[in-house]
C-alpha cells in the first residue's frame, strides 16, 4: 500500500490507473465567540499559544483567526464564562483508491489556505489496511512536522537526494533530524552525474548507507513527467528497486529479533 502524505502536493495517484472508491473530509474544531456573553477579559487570548485570536477589551472587539488556529481547545478552557462554543472546518480530505479492486493507494490533500498538513497526514495514516504486506509513505520535502508526523510510524527511512550543494545541504538536516528520533534510515542518490562526489564522500565518512544510485538520464525524466514508473520499462532498474528491498527488509527483521 502506498500513502501519498505529501499533502500540499500529491502526485503519487498520476502514476497509477486507479479507481476513487473513498472520500473522507478532515475537519477541525475552531472557536466560536459569542460576544453578548464575553467579558473581553483576554484569558482566551493568553492561553493562545498560535495568536489565533484577536481582541481589543476597550472597544469590545474580538475574532478568531481560523487560518492560525490549530484546534487545541485552550481557549475553551480558559473561559469561564461559557463565551466559547466550537464549530468544525474543513481542513482537507483523505482519498482511497483502488488498483485491481484492492485498496493500494491513499492520498492526503490539504485545502488551499490552510496553514498546517499535519491532521491530514495523522487521518490518511490511519486509513492503512492492516493487512498490507508493506505499507510506502511518501513524505513531503523538508524537516518539518508534516515530515516528522509522517516518518514517526516508519520502521525504515529511505532519504532520496541528489549530488548537488543544496542537495547536501538539505541531506544533512534530515540525517540529524532522524538520529534524534532514533529512527533507521538509508539513502539513494537521484539524478547521479549531475553534480559532484560530496554527497558520497558525507555518506562514507558518516557510515551511513548507501542504498541506490539512480543515474541523470533524459529518458528517466521523459517518463516521469508522463507519469510512467521507470522499472516498468527498465529492468535492471527494476531488479535494483527489488534489492533494496530486500535489503530493508532483511534489517529490519533482524533488528526486530535482536529486540
Amino acid at each position: 500500500m502506498l500513502v501519498d502524505c505529501d499533502a500540499e502536493a500529491p502526485n503519487a495517484v498520476a502514476f497509477f490507473e486507479t479507481k476513487l472508491i473513498k472520500r473522507s473530509e478532515v475537519t477541525q474544531q475552531v472557536p466560536v465567540i459569542n460576544t453578548d456573553t464575553c467579558t473581553f477579559c483576554g484569558k482566551c487570548h493568553e492561553y493562545c499559544n498560535y495568536n489565533a485570536i484577536f481582541i481589543l477589551p476597550p472597544m469590545r472587539i474580538i475574532k478568531v483567526i481560523e487560518d492560525l488556529c490549530h484546534g487545541c481547545g485552550a481557549c475553551s478552557v480558559a473561559c469561564k464564562v461559557g463565551a466559547i462554543s466550537e464549530k468544525p472546518v474543513s481542513l482537507g480530505q483523505v482519498d482511497i483508491y483502488s488498483t485491481n479492486g484492492l485498496p493500494a493507494l491513499i492520498e492526503a490533500r490539504i485545502n488551499i489556505g490552510v496553514m498546517s498538513p499535519v491532521s491530514i497526514i495523522k487521518a490518511a495514516i490511519k486509513q492503512i489496511d492492516n493487512q498490507a504486506e508493506i505499507v510506502i509513505l511518501d513524505a513531503p520535502p523538508g524537516t518539518s512536522c508534516p515530515f516528522l508526523q509522517t516518518v514517526s510510524s516508519a520502521d525504515y527511512v529511505v532519504l532520496v537526494t541528489e549530488p548537488t550543494p543544496f542537495g547536501l545541504s538539505d541531506l544533512k538536516q534530515s540525517v540529524e533530524t532522524l538520529k534524534k528520533i532514533k529512527k533507521p534510515f538509508g539513502v539513494i542518490i537521484n539524478r547521479i552525474g549531475l553534480g559532484n562526489n560530496n554527497v558520497q564522500k558525507y555518506l562514507w565518512q558518516g557510515e551511513i548507507p548507501l542504498l541506490l544510485e539512480i543515474p541523470f538520464k533524459k529518458k528517466i525524466a521523459g517518463l516521469y513527467s508522463r507519469g510512467k514508473i521507470v522499472s516498468e520499462t527498465d529492468v535492471f532498474f527494476a531488479e535494483q528497486l527489488n534489492t533494496v528491498v530486500k535489503n530493508i527488509i532483511t534489517l529490519h527483521e533482524n533488528r526486530s529479533n535482536q529486540r
